[in-house]
């Protein structure tokens, strides 16, 4: 009986030994057990919240090293959506994997191979109307109607050197932007103008603020009523689905690929608006924004030939193409058959026209001096109009529109235009609540939620 039970254990034990090497989930190990390993055979230092790797696992672990530690941390985490940055000196940063972001020298080295499909001006040329066309296309907007816009003005408010009136335009059917319209108090002829989009900056510590989000912000209202004060006409505009956009649509609803659409829509259509007033120089239309407000910068002057000075400030990059969805969540930078874009190429579809970039050393424009601007430049020589476009790099400064920024830009536009200076110490800052346009209530036939508004959208 002894021998028997002993030849039954025997056999159970070769049994269960044979099962788990027939188990498919025998090299799988947690990501953070592997990452220990990895820190500890290739010497490296490992930096990752604890969030982003819990509850992770490996598949078939112990066949991901490799020779180095880049290739080995890319066999681990690519399948993970993770991704790493190079920090130096053998630290490493693990981050979630993001499709609008790549690293520093990949960035450079589309940006070598875009120059090299194109190199001479006619060449270029192709190319650039090959992207814009593929912009247009992803975006539907050649669709959109183009009626007389309606325009609901408020009474205009007097500061010194500069007025602001709260405007709302019908951009489609019961769809409307509102913005404010800055102008110089006195002026002769014909003023040039400024699209001032802003981007996604608010109060972090108390997000409720009105004054502290969009183009109610001090900072966008001291850039403005400024660039009013040297005499430009100056509308600032809530980016869709926000300010009293938000009256009609869901903030949420932003993050969104109609956020893309509708807002270089409106950009479009306040250019229209602003041509058609009799005090327009058409010959001097500009625009400037930072972060979110800068991708709108770059979309519309690249589609849009009447824009003859451009500024984008800490968004121009060949690496990073936008976070939210409003700035990269439909394929303006993906042509078919053809090398991919990125938001610097953007920014060199303004050439030969007046372009000020406006970098730091805290965001994805540190590189800008090193890699984006020398690209720029090249392009802008093939027009031989190299002076034409100029970088100003804030190597300690980070990711806003702050009053260094702002000044270099009041600096190009005046030299550009030949217009006065002018000190933020005169401006006025307005509550939100003056800035409404409608005060809480939509016109009548006012088109009310996105399920409505992708309905009227897919008729065109």
């Amino acid at each position: 009986m002894k021998k028997i039970i002993a030849i039954l254990a025997l056999m159970v034990s070769a049994t269960c030994l044979n099962a788990q090497w027939l188990d498919s989930d025998v090299y799988d190990r947690p990501l953070k057990d592997v990452l220990d390993e990895v820190e500890v055979r290739y010497g490296i230092s490992l930096e990752y919240k604890d969030k982003t790797v819990r509850g992770l696992v490996v598949k078939s672990a112990p066949w991901r090293y490799a020779a180095d530690a880049a290739t080995t941390l890319d066999n681990i985490l690519i399948p993970l959506d993770l991704r790493k940055v190079d920090k130096g000196k053998g630290r490493f940063e693990i981050k979630k994997w993001e499709y609008y972001r790549q690293s520093d020298a990949e960035g450079a080295a589309q940006l070598k191979a875009l120059w090299k499909s194109y190199g001479n001006l006619q060449a270029w040329e192709q190319r650039k109307q090959a992207v814009r066309n593929n912009i247009i296309e992803v975006l539907g907007i050649d669709r959109f109607p183009k009626g007389e816009i309606r325009a609901i003005e408020t009474k205009v408010r007097k500061y010194k050197g500069y007025t602001v009136q709260n405007i709302g335009l019908e951009i489609l059917p019961g769809v409307w932007v509102c913005g404010s319209l800055y102008r110089p108090a006195k002026s002769k002829g014909q003023v040039p103008m400024m699209l001032c989009p802003h981007g996604h900056f608010y109060n972090k510590e108390d997000n409720s603020i009105p004054n502290e989000r969009g183009r109610y912000r001090p900072d966008q209202q001291l850039r403005c009523a400024t660039l009013a004060m040297m005499g430009c006409a100056v509308f600032s505009y809530d980016m869709w689905a926000w300010g009293e956009s938000a009256l009609a649509f869901k903030l949420k609803d932003h993050r969104s690929d109609l956020g893309l659409i509708m807002q270089t829509w409106q950009s479009i259509r306040i250019l229209d608006w602003l041509c058609s007033q009799p005090w327009a120089d058409t010959s001097r239309i500009g625009v400037t924004g930072a972060s979110g407000g800068g991708t709108q910068t770059m979309i519309i002057a690249a589609l849009d030939k009447r824009i003859t000075l451009s500024v984008p400030v800490v968004m121009t990059s060949s690496h990073f193409y936008g976070g939210c969805p409003c700035e990269s969540g439909l394929p303006i930078h993906i042509l078919k058959d053809a090398q991919r874009s990125n938001n610097a190429e953007l920014a060199a579809m303004v050439a030969p026209r007046a372009q000020l970039v406006i970098s730091d050393g805290h965001d994805w424009t540190s590189t800008l001096p090193e890699i984006e601007f020398p690209y720029l430049q090249k392009v802008y020589g093939l027009y031989g109009a190299e002076s034409n476009v100029e970088n100003a790099h804030f190597v300690k400064e980070g990711h806003d529109y702050g009053p260094s920024k702002r000044n270099a830009m009041y600096e190009f536009v005046a030299r550009k235009w030949g217009l006065k200076s002018a000190s933020e110490d005169n401006c006025t800052i307005e509550d939100a609540e003056q800035m409404y346009v409608f005060g809480g209530i939509l016109p009548e036939g006012a088109v009310k939620g996105s399920d409505n508004l992708r309905i009227m959208l897919k008729q065109y």
